[in-house]
């Protein structure tokens, strides 16, 4: 694959047209019309900032980009707020899926990212929007949350309760079940891509028997999975072959928080968007409690949101020692 520099060329990102002139990018296919006008397709997930795919740079001829020879790939660093967006969309993204997965028009979601920066967060508040309307009306809810270790019986028993249309399991760091084979057969079973997605249990079993669960059924539900592995990072073959058979039934959604700036950022976010609203601290205590997790961050026992409302919640209690208080319970001793 060559690379290219653009000689007059642009892209749209975030909304607005980024002038490319002088940037060398990857060449994966070259200058072609198409229904919105010209474009050569380079490799975006090169350069940082720009979408993790091929894209097309928007040019009027072949003449607006020429062979950069041995010259390095372009260096390009996220602004604060570029990042900051990016993983606002990320996010917002997976409100969006976590919407069509309860419709039925998504059949299963795995979400992964670091621990502490909102993923069960975003599911559940959607989901719980549409357990509100349920129990307004008197009937069952129609998601549920497993979190911890589950047998296979367990799963196979739990896919039943929620086994009719509209119903989405939620396994939040249930990790357990994408390293048992039998667990993952019954899972493979009920995200089928088939019109009919039948489970059976060929063994015979009390506790079935004592549930009154039958031996085989029609799962019709849906299924979302949360967790902290990074799948594409998972070195042992038997577990990565466990987990691509289950990527292969699931949309995928990868929320980027790889770095302890991306982490650093999304808690700026959030507390900007009204995190700690509810504590009634003056905009300043704000600032100051970021700034603590900021300046410890390399000695926190974990940087996330977790440990900004652990922080929050001694900055309540003690106003006037909160960070002494917080060096001694959220910080590893130096």
């Amino acid at each position: 694959m060559k690379n290219i520099r653009i000689v007059n060329g642009s892209y749209k990102i975030r909304g607005k047209d980024v002038d490319l002139q002088g940037m060398i990018f990857p060449l994966v296919e070259e200058f072609k019309v198409g229904a919105k006008g010209g474009y050569v397709t380079v490799d975006g997930k090169s350069i940082q900032g720009f979408p993790d795919r091929n894209i097309k740079i928007a040019c009027t001829s072949a003449e607006d980009y020429v062979d950069a020879g041995d010259a390095q790939i372009t260096q390009r660093e996220e602004t604060d707020e570029e990042t900051i967006e990016r993983l606002r969309e990320r996010f917002d993204m997976l409100e969006d899926m976590t919407k069509a997965t309860k419709k039925g028009d998504v059949r299963a979601m795995i979400v992964s990212g670091p621990p502490g920066v909102g993923k069960s967060h975003g599911v559940e508040k959607v989901l719980g929007k549409h357990d509100l309307i349920a129990t307004l009306g008197e009937k069952p809810p129609k998601y549920e949350v497993v979190k911890g270790a589950m047998s296979a019986i367990g799963l196979y028993c739990k896919l039943y309760k929620m086994a009719d249309k509209d119903n989405v399991v939620v396994f939040d760091d249930c990790d357990s079940i994408f390293s048992d084979e039998l667990s993952l057969n019954i899972l493979k079973a009920a995200l089928d891509s088939k019109k009919t997605r039948r489970i059976h249990w060929n063994t015979d079993s009390f506790k079935l028997r004592n549930e009154g669960v039958p031996d085989s059924f029609e799962f019709k539900g849906s299924a979302i999975f949360i967790t902290n592995i990074k799948f594409d990072n998972v070195k042992s073959k038997k577990m990565r072959d466990h987990l691509e058979a289950l990527e292969s039934r699931c949309h995928y959604v990868d929320l980027t928080i790889d770095t302890e700036r991306e982490k650093m950022l999304r808690i700026t976010q959030i507390v900007k968007d009204g995190m700690l609203a509810e504590y009634q601290f003056a905009d300043e205590v704000h600032d100051e409690i970021v700034d603590f997790i900021d300046i410890n961050k390399k000695r926190l026992r974990e940087l996330s949101l977790r440990t900004v409302l652990k922080v929050a919640d001694l900055a309540k209690a003690f106003p006037d020692k909160w960070e002494a208080m917080a060096e001694n319970t959220v910080m590893r001793r130096a």
